[in-house]
């Protein structure tokens, strides 16, 4: 228990960080967005609303994750953090998908003789701090998650790279039409519109393996390989059959069956049960769900 409430904390820490982070810098981006006339920086606000409010859904839902195992949840609390990080994905796909059709939008218009307005230097900043204060949220994120082993963690840096990658595109686009002037002021809303496909793509990456969770999706072949290879190598186990396995947030259930001999004792059997238990953790972590179900050789 100690040791999910300081995973719990360490979360929270880094998660509030960068959701301080996102406010400041959201509101600046609107404000520069607005002020510089510039599209690009406008929907890179968006995106860091966005990451403000996922931020939020990760407090939340990691909260509710960390609970331990009650009468109605006999596996924890885990895939709270599991829909949160789903729940990121979407979220970011929403985002992508928006500033695709706000670029694509402005682009048409441009060449139809409207005009979409030169962004100026307070919207190039603008870009230029977002990309420091994003990659550095993302890199501080991701070095965190390797100690805590979070989904969620690990959805919210990408969400941080994504939002830094917007204002690259900003950052091109914006100096773009500064640099070559009024009749390239195009480049802002075709520079937003080519970087929304990365994100919908990191949005992708983000959603399938967390809704594969969802929906009972089975550990990877090699992983099942690699398990059943240390059940039969424990001394005492002669086979093993109906392996089953799935992923409950940043737990593993693996459930099987072992057939051993049947002349046994019951304590001899529940020895072999316990040290197969003992090496699956050992190799493959503890935050492991095990249920053996052991049965004679028939001979």
């Amino acid at each position: 228990r100690q040791m999910t409430d300081n995973r719990e904390r360490r979360i929270y820490r880094v998660t509030i960080i960068g959701s301080i982070v996102n406010l400041v810098l959201l509101v600046f981006k609107f404000i520069a967005g607005i002020a510089g006339h510039s599209s690009a920086m406008i929907a890179d606000a968006v995106h860091s609303l966005s990451d403000f409010f996922s931020d939020i859904v990760v407090i939340v839902m990691v909260h509710l994750s960390a609970k331990p195992e009650d009468g109605d949840h006999d596996y924890g609390h885990g895939k709270y953090e599991t829909l949160a990080s789903l729940i990121v994905g979407l979220m970011l796909a929403a985002v992508g998908l928006g500033i695709f059709y706000s670029g694509i939008s402005k682009t048409i218009a441009f060449f139809q003789g409207e005009s979409i307005g030169d962004p100026t230097w307070i919207a190039l900043l603008a870009a230029i701090i977002s990309i420091i204060a994003k990659e550095g949220l993302y890199r501080y994120t991701i070095h965190e998650e390797k100690g805590i082993g979070s989904a969620a963690l690990v959805a919210n840096a990408w969400h941080h790279r994504s939002d830094a990658l917007t204002s690259v595109a900003a950052l091109f686009g914006i100096g773009g039409a500064m640099l070559l002037g009024p009749n390239w002021a195009v480049l802002d809303p075709i520079a937003a519109a080519v970087v929304s496909l990365f994100i919908i793509k990191a949005a992708y990456d983000l959603v399938k393996p967390n809704l594969d969770e969802l929906l009972e999706k089975s550990l990877s072949t090699e992983q099942k390989r690699r398990i059943t290879e240390i059940v039969l190598s424990t001394p005492g186990v002669e086979t093993m059959h109906r392996l089953r396995t799935r992923r409950v947030g940043h737990h593993v259930a693996i459930e099987f069956h072992i057939k051993m001999d049947g002349d046994m004792t019951l304590r001899q059997a529940h020895e072999i049960a316990s040290a197969v238990e003992r090496r699956l953790k050992d190799t493959l972590g503890q935050n492991i769900h095990t249920g053996i179900h052991m049965e004679p050789v028939k001979r």
